[in-house]
């Protein structure tokens, strides 16, 4: 198996070119290969196939082997992948779990995507309301009770405003909220601080993952929950560990996100892997 190595802000992937699909056990190839000591080391695989209704699909599995609908950082870098390769030009519409996303190469190594419209109704995102507003809603975890906000951008993402992101515990808040029973299919987290109303910081507890470097729908799901709560304006920079994305959202319709894409390296797995991970 091929794979080339790219990274989005320091979320990093395994991209492999499916379009003539492999007979991999992919949920276990992840867990194998993305292992930081055992494997290759990354936060996920991703797949760019075929598609229909698109130009081309890409599907995600997380290092945990479970499968995501749609990843931001992970988007950019599959564009970059496929415009370096011939394989299509700088602007691709992509079949993702999340619905069409469509990427845009805007520069060298700087792609621009449009995300789609922000999900707000708890069906959606998916999130278990009990009655109260998914931009205020209350929960408890790790012993402690919090305000959240609640947005769907084709995945689900649980947005908590804290003082100082950099003295938070995110390594004991984020699994609690990660896994509350309010979110059925577990939930991304974000821990954002509004440094002005063009600038927030922010962390991210992905799921099936752990605290990443970037997450490009965390960026955006905690710019729309924020510019709802009137707290940012249309465009904003959010400064996450691994790096920046502009994020801007005109209040209604798709939200648009701009970063970088980088590759690695390219290598590949020597042995027949589906009958390895078998064994």
């Amino acid at each position: 198996m091929r794979f080339t190595k790219m990274h989005g802000l320091g979320n990093d992937f395994l991209i492999v070119d499916d379009r003539e699909p492999a007979a991999i056990d992919w949920p276990a190839a992840a867990r194998r290969l993305c292992d930081r000591r055992r494997g290759v080391g990354a936060d996920g695989i991703l797949l760019i196939g075929s598609s229909v209704g698109a130009d081309l699909r890409m599907q995600l599995f997380n290092a945990d082997g479970s499968e995501g609908e749609m990843c931001g950082n992970g988007v950019r870098c599959v564009a970059l992948f496929v415009l370096e390769r011939g394989i299509a030009p700088e602007r691709v519409v992509w079949e993702t779990g999340a619905g069409p996303v469509i990427t845009q190469v805007v520069g060298k190594g700087l792609v621009t995507v449009d995300m789609g419209p922000p999900r707000f109704l708890p069906a959606e995102i998916p999130v278990d309301a009990a009655g109260a507003d998914p931009l205020h809603l209350p929960l408890e975890a790790a012993g402690r009770r919090f305000e959240v906000s609640a947005v769907g951008m084709g995945n689900p993402h649980c947005v908590l405003r804290v003082d100082d992101v950099e003295g938070f515990p995110v390594a004991e808040v984020g699994p609690a909220l990660e896994a509350h029973p309010a979110f059925p299919h577990h939930t991304n987290v974000e821990f954002v601080a509004v440094l002005s109303p063009a600038h927030v910081r922010q962390r991210t507890f992905e799921r099936g993952v752990g605290e990443t470097d970037a997450c490009g729908t965390g960026a955006c799901a905690s710019m729309v929950a924020l510019r709802r709560l009137g707290l940012v304006a249309t465009a904003v920079d959010v400064e996450l560990n691994g790096g920046t994305l502009r994020i801007e959202w005109p209040d209604s319709g798709s939200v648009f996100m701009t970063g970088p894409a980088e590759t690695v390296f390219s290598s590949e797995v020597a042995v027949p892997l589906a009958a390895a991970l078998r064994s």
